[in-house]
């Protein structure tokens, strides 16, 4: 009975913490994201048009990202995740 009791307790404490990192990191509103990534943005130097911001809806998360000039995909820089509750 002890280790089952020991067992939720930690399950519990885990997912706790979980929700504690989820909503304690990651910007308010879409808006901020969208915001920082801009900004983030325009602290390069080289702001040619292969460097752009990107709205993920499936992820809830801006991203930064740089186009590769071959059929590669693009390069992920920076993510920026908000929070959707």
């Amino acid at each position: 009975m002890k280790i089952v009791s020991l067992f939720f307790q930690i399950v519990l404490s885990l997912l706790t913490l979980g929700f504690l990192i989820y909503f304690l990191t990651g910007y308010d509103s879409a808006f901020e994201a969208d915001q920082s990534c801009h900004s983030y943005l325009s602290k390069f130097s080289d702001q040619s048009a292969s460097l752009g911001c990107d709205h993920d809806t499936e992820t809830h998360q801006w991203i930064l990202y740089e186009t590769q000039d071959n059929l590669e995909p693009a390069k992920i820089i920076k993510k920026f995740r908000y929070k959707i509750l």
